[in-house]
């Protein structure tokens, strides 16, 4: 979704008009609509700002990415875990195999 979905879509679900948006961002309505027609594209805190002013957050996150040899170490760990994981009982028993203690 790019910039100029985000603004739509949060401005229609907050029920704002161009106008009520933007006395909210304090920004002008023209900016608004030029920015959901993509004739312009707001900065990273420009989008943030409208987002928060129609109610919502924009959350972002960066995830490293697998790359090399990495891979190949990610790989031997999550083979070893599903070797591991096979060893447990699929079923567990309805009863406990335990003493009862305190008695």
């Amino acid at each position: 979704m790019n910039a100029a979905e985000v603004i739509r879509t949060v401005r229609l679900r907050a029920d704002l008009t161009l106008r009520a948006l933007a006395a909210r961002a304090g920004t002008s309505h023209s900016a608004i609509a030029a920015y959901e027609s993509g004739a312009k594209t707001p900065s990273a805190s420009t989008l943030d700002r409208i987002v928060q002013a129609a109610g919502f957050a924009l959350d972002r996150e960066l995830s490293p990415r697998m790359r090399g040899s990495d891979q190949l170490d990610r790989g031997t760990e999550l083979a070893a875990a599903l070797e591991l994981a096979a060893e447990f009982p699929a079923r567990h028993s309805p009863t406990l195999g335990f003493p009862v203690f305190g008695r």
